[in-house]
């Protein structure tokens, strides 16, 4: 099972070249199938730092929004660019860990199968000031009391999940955020595991705490309206034959919806 990592980068220089070169030298060869950088319009030397790698990582690819458009559409340009049907998600800031994405994979059950779809890191040890992490354990719990989701740590920014359920939810900005409790709603399983968080070694964040309490907030129960009016109940029959079901697979080798059959009246 190959994945794809995903990385939206917005001033990252500093950061995103370390990173990168990092990602392809702690993740298996067998297991990486390709880096996909996506720079959310930076303004520094980001895209430079990435485009000096293109030539030493045949499997690196880099692409660049025309406008500023956040993290949520950076990683969904990403993830609708990526050839695997395995995604891995990593922050551009350096602060996620590229070798705990092996040990995610291993709890992550293969496209189709049961298992969990998603499985999420947990920042055991942060490194954030004292202050962003406050805001984080407020933010996680309020989050909880209305989602329900058992997510110890929305904000973390290494995940690895199947790509398909991913690009059927319903897009919105800050949609990165509330994956676990996403994936549940459409009938996904979702585990977490510890991983590792690491100070930043250059730039600084581009959220404060009150600019993202009060997105949080707006988002939260927008989120909440959401699960409330999802229904997706599991197929219990489908009388397609195995042939026919082939027929509409699509290229990553996941069974594509099959046309709807002409009614007779």
């Amino acid at each position: 099972m190959r994945v794809s990592v995903v990385i939206p980068a917005y001033n990252e220089e500093g950061n995103i070249g370390r990173l990168v070169e990092e990602t392809f030298a702690e993740i298996p060869q067998d297991r990486l199938g390709e880096v996909v950088v996506v720079d959310d319009c930076s303004e520094d030397g980001t895209r430079d730092e990435v485009r000096a790698l293109l030539a030493r990582f045949d499997s690196l690819r880099y692409l660049r929004h025309g406008a500023r458009a956040g993290q949520s559409a950076a990683l969904r340009t990403g993830v609708l660019a990526a050839s695997h049907p395995v995604i891995a998600t990593m922050d551009g800031d350096g602060q996620n860990d590229p070798r705990d994405i092996p040990r995610l994979l291993e709890r992550l059950a293969a496209p189709g199968s049961e298992g969990p779809a998603l499985v999420g890191g947990v920042r055991t040890e942060r490194k954030a000031t004292g202050s962003k992490r406050l805001a984080s354990l407020a933010a996680n719990w309020l989050r909880d009391r209305v989602l329900r989701d058992d997510c110890p740590d929305t904000g973390c920014g290494i995940k690895v999940y199947w790509r398909e359920p991913f690009l059927r939810l319903p897009f919105f900005t800050s949609i990165h955020r509330y994956l676990p409790a996403l994936f549940l709603s459409y009938g996904h399983q979702v585990a977490y595991l510890p991983v590792n968080d690491r100070p930043r070694l250059a730039g600084t964040s581009k959220y404060s705490n009150l600019g993202r309490a009060l997105i949080g907030l707006y988002d939260l129960f927008g989120v909440s309206w959401l699960r409330k009016r999802t229904a997706a109940p599991p197929v219990a029959e489908d009388s397609a034959v195995p042939e026919r079901i082939a027929d509409f697979a699509d290229a990553s080798g996941q069974a594509a919806p099959r046309p709807a059959r002409n009614r007779r009246n």
